[in-house]
């Protein structure tokens, strides 16, 4: 852990342990993608870490693409009401796309992400995630290639933050509040 950062955080998922599945994963994609059009698009900004380690374990040619989006504000519950603050820089038409994410915790965003990715025009649409909290699940979406499942905790690490704090973190960590 990084000095100072260390209070208030407990060691959920060690770097190595994501290490381990994320090269999985990417040998999984490799072996469904193989002679096909790909497109990777990384949901800004808690799943780039994830797609930078997971991109360079999938030995195939392929695209990259960013998406922004925002359902959660400042706050550690969603809200919700999901907003694009950065779309797509490609065409998604002739080509099949990852979602590429770092945690599905309702579910409502990602749901809004693969019925807007779905409707542009991509010949398949299936999304990767890093973390599963099922606990939490308000709406059904498919997970075609999951790291983990985690309890019902909020996260930081890896590219997950709270208060744009904690990402550069290489373990997956759970925060605990002062009052617990």
């Amino acid at each position: 852990m990084h000095g100072t950062q260390k209070e208030g955080l407990e060691v959920l998922l060690p770097a190595k342990e994501i290490a381990g599945r994320v090269e999985i994963l990417g040998r999984r994609i490799t072996l469904d993608y193989e002679n096909k059009p790909l497109i990777l698009i990384g949901i800004l900004k808690g799943a780039f870490m994830f797609l930078a380690d997971l991109i360079r374990k999938i030995d195939l040619p392929m695209s990259v693409d960013f998406m922004a989006l925002s359902s959660y504000g400042n706050s550690t519950k969603s809200s919700g009401v999901v907003r694009i603050i950065k779309d797509l820089d490609y065409s998604l038409e002739g080509h099949h796309v990852v979602v590429v994410e770092d945690i599905v915790d309702t579910g409502l965003t990602l749901n809004y992400i693969y019925g807007h990715i779905k409707s542009r025009g991509a010949l398949s649409v299936k999304i990767c995630s890093l973390l599963d909290k099922p606990g939490r699940r308000q709406v059904a979406v498919p997970l075609h290639y999951k790291g983990f499942e985690i309890p019902d905790e909020f996260v930081v690490g890896y590219g997950l933050d709270v208060d744009e704090k904690y990402r550069n973190l290489p373990d997956i960590c759970k925060l605990v509040r002062a009052s617990e």
